[in-house]
């Protein structure tokens, strides 16, 4: 039923449970997995221009230690990728390009902290994605 997973992962916290989940239904299915990590764009751009080239590099290296903690958990190997360009415009295509069956996702992220119901960029994915999209909510946190 499911041969290749995408987990779309940005490192933060509310996304580790996407991770999980995704990771035992691929078990459960033997599927490859694919992680993917997308340096926001517009986050670049609206930076100021003599710090660009810096905050992409840093943008990067917290993509791949991002992608490094999906292959921790998976205890198995995990076909990474690191994109830059829109997140949402760039999981779809990747999903596209991998022929992916199902792309994984949390519902917020680092920049969904406040939206209402569901993270724009996963609410985007879900709306444009070819392939069923599994939105994770972050189980709410003791205190809340």
């Amino acid at each position: 039923m499911f041969e290749t997973v995408v987990i779309a992962t940005d490192g933060s916290q509310s996304v580790q449970r996407a991770v999980d989940v995704a990771l035992d239904l691929a078990a459960r299915f033997d599927a490859e997995v694919h992680a993917l990590y997308v340096v926001d764009a517009g986050d670049v751009e609206s930076s100021p221009e003599e710090i660009r080239s810096e905050l992409r590099d840093a943008l990067s290296e917290r993509g791949r230690e991002a992608l490094s903690a999906v292959e921790s958990r998976a205890g198995r190997n995990v076909v990474t990728a690191v994109r830059e360009g829109r997140p949402a415009s760039e999981i779809t295509a990747y999903a596209r390009e991998v022929d992916a069956d199902l792309v994984a996702t949390g519902t917020r992220g680092r920049h969904g902290e406040n939206r209402f119901l569901i993270g724009s960029v996963a609410e985007r994915v879900v709306r444009t994605c070819p392939v069923p999209v599994l939105t994770v909510r972050q189980l709410a946190e003791e205190g809340e």
